[in-house]
């Protein structure tokens, strides 16, 4: 079976809107035609479709197949591309916990119009993303929910002597669906491989799909510490499949931003090295709308024409060790720059239409008991006061965790130094005292002297206490950077 290498999103981290918008907010039939634009224009082989947070069309692969009859005789929805559903958890999201019962009602019914179209048993939608991830029990749930309620019920009479249900509206299918774990926490990426392992024990699988977060980690614990939790998850999830004689397929978040994993056409090949045992990488809407299409199907030919590898070996300790240290200092800054975040977060442009909802520290974020924006929002507007958050937490590394780091991390200076290139140092005149002494700057880097003109306007508009062209500017600089946040 075919397994992508390639995961378009809806995340709205772009500046630039596609051609295809009705709105400056994505929604509907817009992000229906993103999937098929993504499908076949950029050459992705999977599209996540976000259930969460959001009003949900779950007549997606309907409209799919109706309106792109000619593009869907010859690519395969559910064999040669995919579409991939991420749910809300139940566990975390109360009030959004019946959409998951909905999205998972709407697979067999996805499947009966890929069977109208194609003349067969066909399953467009096989496979569904829990977000937020603790433990096994979780998948469980909506492994065996889907299994023995959403198809199982298709067995049961109506009333004695009666027919039964698949008789009266046709058989369900798939029969089974595959569960990604989605793990975002510290705590939960580096115990992925024991909820996994206890996920399989009763299943006969030849193989798990695994995703590990990549945006949020970074907000919650620093960037330094978000690349050293995935790259001890992603090493035990490969021991854990070389016990299990399971395959694992690591799927990895990665944004535009250094912050946030730093994947852009001009990155491929330093991601690629960074991580070479992640199976699927996502791209995410700067990837795709913020930089010319030829460079963005270019580089996402290069991802699919690549190979899963061995990762490199880490001293887990020691890496542990760094990331309590970097996260300490990191939540310090934080604490103290929240309230000038959330004011400045109030004029980031949105990108899509979503809801409030709860998530791992809820949307808004919560840091130390501290409320924060949702991380492209925040990455944004630190980007855009001249203060990117790539350095928070730089102050606890000694030379030699340095030198560990630039091992186990060979991006690491490139990725400090593009990052710097958006810096100014006039931010230093809106902050505290605290947080001055806790930002250390020993790297060489090179201003980008066009942006650092705009956080300058910006940084002096807010000492002024004045609102007037913020977001403009917000916007003007994120177009240097090519990602919003």
């Amino acid at each position: 079976m075919k397994i992508p290498r390639v995961m378009s999103t809806q995340h709205p981290d772009n500046v630039r809107l596609p051609f295809f918008a009705e709105s400056p907010d994505m929604s509907g039939d817009d992000e229906v035609q993103e999937a098929y634009y993504a499908f076949s224009h950029l050459g992705c082989d999977e599209q996540m479709w976000d259930c969460e947070g959001k009003e949900v069309d779950n007549f997606v692969v309907r409209k799919l197949l109706t309106k792109y009859e000619y593009f869907f005789s010859q690519t395969k929805l559910g064999e040669d591309v995919f579409l991939t559903l991420r749910v809300p958890n139940p566990d975390v999201e109360r009030e959004e916990a019946k959409v998951l019962i909905e999205t998972l009602e709407s697979i067999p019914r996805s499947s009966d119009a890929a069977k109208l179209f194609y003349g067969r048993d066909k399953a467009p939608i096989f496979e569904i993303i829990l977000p937020m991830t603790t433990s096994a029990i979780s998948l469980n749930r909506i492994y065996y929910y889907y299994k023995n309620f959403v198809v199982g019920k298709q067995n049961q009479l109506f009333f004695p002597g009666d027919i039964n249900i698949a008789a009266w509206i046709g058989k369900f299918f798939p029969e089974t669906i595959n569960v990604i774990p989605l793990f975002e926490t510290k705590e939960h990426q580096l115990e992925a491989h024991k909820i996994i392992g206890e996920y399989l024990k009763d299943k006969i699988i030849k193989h798990q799909r695994v995703f590990i977060a990549r945006s949020d980690p970074a907000m919650n614990y620093g960037m330094i510490s978000a690349v050293l939790c995935n790259k001890i998850a992603l090493q035990r999830l490969r021991n854990l499949s070389e016990d299990l004689g399971v395959k694992i397929y690591p799927i990895l978040g990665v944004g535009s931003a250094p912050f946030r994993g730093h994947l852009k056409p001009e990155t491929v090949d330093m991601i690629l090295d960074e991580y070479p045992d992640v199976q699927t990488f996502t791209i995410q809407s700067a990837f795709k709308y913020d930089n010319p299409v030829s460079s963005v199907i270019s580089a996402i030919n290069k991802l699919k024409n690549s190979q899963m590898r061995d990762g490199r070996v880490i001293d887990e300790e020691r890496g542990i060790v760094i990331i309590n240290k970097v996260e300490k200092e990191y939540k310090k800054i934080i604490k103290h720059i929240a309230p000038l975040i959330n004011y400045v977060a109030s004029f980031v442009p949105k990108r899509r239409m979503r809801k409030l909802h709860i998530g791992l520290f809820g949307y808004p974020r919560e840091v130390e008991g501290i409320k924060l924006p949702r991380v492209i929002s925040f990455c944004a507007v630190c980007y855009s006061i001249g203060l990117p958050p790539e350095i928070f937490g730089l102050n606890s590394l000694s030379e030699e965790d340095i030198q560990y780091l630039k091992e186990v991390y060979p991006s690491l200076t490139f990725d400090i130094q593009t990052a710097m290139s958006y810096f100014n140092e006039e931010i230093f005149s809106l902050l505290p005292d605290e947080v001055k002494n806790l930002i250390k700057i020993d790297w060489e880097y090179e201003t980008n002297i066009e942006h650092r003109e705009i956080t300058s306007r910006i940084i002096r508009t807010l000492k002024e206490g004045k609102k007037l062209d913020i977001q403009t500017m917000i916007v003007e600089a994120a177009h240097i950077r090519r990602f919003l946040g």
